[in-house]
């Protein structure tokens, strides 16, 4: 058991919400993050949070690409981000298809109720942000204080097609527009 109980995290789907979207993601040399990314993350850090992310790589059940392809591309992602010290305490991904029974796949909190159990985060007072209706309802399932829709990658598609959907949740522009939020609400 992590010396983190009770602490606060951000949880954060990849593609289209730190990267820019590209389909499938299998070649680290094409991860291109938002220009965003690197002072909100720094921010979130800063102000104590844990950070997770948590992405459904379909490709890999799909035969699209392999596992090892998605860790480099993962690797790619955290040497971008080291110069500036930011760290992810686990990164969570679902490989399977989507019609494969898979016990981590958003909407599935599974991977957040992990992270909870095994690096101490109170989900309460955490968050969660993505692009996608399954991230929104991934923190909604887990009890997460409250999901982020931003409306980079599918976000704003999403928040077009399916407003009944999304109500519940707050729907930020961007990452920075969503580490403003968080740390408003953090603060009050």
């Amino acid at each position: 058991m992590s010396d983190n109980r009770g602490k606060r995290a951000v949880f954060l789907d990849r593609d289209g919400t730190l990267n820019v979207e590209r389909r499938y993601l299998c070649d680290p040399d094409k991860l291109q993050l938002f220009p965003d990314v690197v002072d909100s993350l720094t921010t979130l850090r800063d102000a104590g949070f844990l950070l997770f992310i948590v992405t459904n790589q379909s490709g890999i059940g799909r035969g699209y690409y392999t596992e090892s392809d998605m860790h480099a591309v993962n690797e790619r992602l955290k040497e971008i981000l080291a110069p500036s010290g930011i760290q992810f305490e686990q990164i969570y991904f679902a490989p399977e298809h989507p019609d494969k029974e898979s016990p981590g796949r958003k909407p599935s909190p599974q991977f957040l109720l992990d992270a909870a159990r095994d690096h101490g985060v109170d989900l309460s007072a955490s968050y969660m942000i993505g692009d996608k209706l399954s991230d929104i309802q991934c923190g909604w399932n887990a009890g997460v204080r409250r999901s982020i829709l931003v409306q980079t990658g599918y976000g704003a598609e999403v928040a077009e097609k399916h407003p009944a959907e999304v109500a519940q949740a707050v729907i930020a522009e961007n990452l920075s527009e969503a580490t403003r939020l968080i740390c408003s609400l953090a603060e009050g």
